[in-house]
């Protein structure tokens, strides 16, 4: 298999890890993320690189090309980075804006701004409040029941960028949701990357082919996100990760080549 440098690293993370534990506060300014590093090496390998386990069942002739584009393979200290930004501080301001149904009632910004898109109940909000749990007095509605979300929720993330929820599309999307998101998918002009949301239990789904088709016709950058991957056994999560990988490879163009799986459950 062509990843024996990619093992070869893993294990360097994990040479870091106790250096990591014993200086959270260096590296991570989360308690979660600090509790995290504790996990035995197995665990904290299914936590943090969940197709990690599952590239070691595939074979050289699998066609997948999940080896060949290489696995999302951040390094610890990446991600104590990246969970720094959605810190709330005095000087890194985490909180909602507003929300509109059209485009030219959204604010009016200057800074990058990226946003969230997805079938209903595909998990969105429950993503983007797993995002903001070091931001307590940001408010992100979550319910159980599909199309929740009905307007374009506008959040800012210090002075990095802003982050946008949008409405599902499919079971009860709201009757102007054509209008409101490819409107604000084609005009935008601060949209830098637009996050598409995929149940991984589901797969790609028709709904999911016509958001496909709406970033590709306007030349987004994109990425897909893998969501409830807890949710299914290990071959079935293989399949599915191969299947959509396959899609990935040979039938788009804007979107980023790895695949971005991600857990709601704890570990």
């Amino acid at each position: 298999m062509a990843a024996t440098g990619q093992w070869r690293r893993m294990g360097r993370l994990f040479e870091m890890a106790p250096a990591l534990r014993r200086c959270p506060r260096v590296y991570s300014t989360s308690p979660a993320f600090a509790e995290v590093l504790r996990l035995p090496q197995k665990q904290l390998t299914k936590v943090l690189y969940p197709l990690r386990e599952l590239a070691q069942h595939l074979v050289t002739d699998s066609g997948s090309g999940l080896i060949e584009q290489g696995l999302f393979d951040p390094s610890l200290e990446d991600i104590a980075r990246a969970e720094s930004i959605f810190e709330a501080t005095a000087r890194n301001r985490i909180e909602y804006l507003s929300s509109a149904v059209r485009l030219d009632h959204a604010p009016g910004l200057q800074q990058p701004e990226v946003c969230f898109i997805g079938r209903s109940n595909v998990g969105k909000s429950s993503l983007i409040k797993a995002l903001f749990s070091m931001a307590p007095d940001v408010e992100v509605r979550i319910s159980k029941k599909p199309g929740h979300t009905k307007k374009m929720n506008f959040f800012k993330v210090g002075k990095y960028f802003t982050l946008v929820d949008m409405p599902g599309y499919g079971y009860r999307a709201p009757e102007d949701f054509v209008d409101m998101v490819e409107t604000y998918l084609k005009e935008r002009k601060n949209l830098k990357r637009t996050f598409l949301l995929v149940d991984s239990v589901v797969g790609i789904t028709k709904l999911d082919n016509i958001a496909v088709e709406m970033c590709e016709e306007f030349a987004l950058p994109y990425v897909m996100v893998l969501t409830k991957i807890d949710k299914s056994s290990k071959g079935y999560l293989l399949k599915q990760v191969l299947q959509i990988q396959k899609f990935v490879n040979t039938q788009t163009q804007g979107c980023f080549p790895q695949l971005f799986p991600i857990s709601l459950a704890q570990p």
